[in-house]
């Protein structure tokens, strides 16, 4: 596959988002930005701002959200628009990278969670590049698998933590080289 035939979909958070928007600048991968007016994001290339009507779309009731994640929202209204743009990335993105933590029940850690949900919930290849453990996982029969994956879809979303560290970018480093390498 080619770069120039590939686009990745994020939101534009610093961190392990804006990194993959560098990444995919970098290897000549087209990059689109979600946002809701008045978010101005870290990385803004290609900006997609939702209107009301689109965010609606993506709406999920935070009750359902919690019991999937087995955690509590504090704010629910304040997460309430970062999933709803989750559910853009994921919609839009075939493949679903994310640099972040693996928890011990099996989500992911954070808001980033909602698009590994989403991710299974979809079906869609899903791939996380645990921190912590300094290695790829990828979710395979409702489980986590060691495996070192590469982008093979035509789209794809890069997402994860605001947090990132020298292994997380070096993972999306590889992640790109051994892609688009020839």
């Amino acid at each position: 596959m080619k770069p120039e035939d590939c686009t990745l979909y994020h939101s534009g958070l610093k961190g392990a988002e804006a990194f993959f928007g560098e990444m995919a600048e970098k290897w000549g991968v087209k990059e689109f930005v979600f946002t809701w007016e008045g978010r101005v994001p870290d990385r803004a290339r290609n900006l997609i701002v939702l209107s009301e009507e689109e965010l609606r779309r993506g709406d999920i009731s935070m009750e359902l959200v919690s019991r999937m994640m087995n955690r509590n929202y504090a704010r629910p209204e304040k997460i309430r628009r970062v999933l709803q743009v989750i559910f853009h990335m994921v919609n839009k993105g075939y493949q679903v990278f994310i640099v972040g933590e693996i928890l011990e029940d099996g989500n992911v850690k954070g808001g980033t969670g909602w698009a590994a949900q989403l991710a299974k919930l979809f079906n869609r290849p899903l791939h996380v590049f645990d921190q912590k453990q300094k290695s790829w996982f990828t979710w395979k029969e409702g489980s986590w698998v060691k495996e070192i994956p590469s982008i093979s879809h035509s789209s794809f979303v890069g997402t994860g933590t605001r947090n990132l560290n020298d292994e997380g970018q070096k993972a999306i480093e590889e992640l790109f080289r051994r892609s688009f390498s020839d």
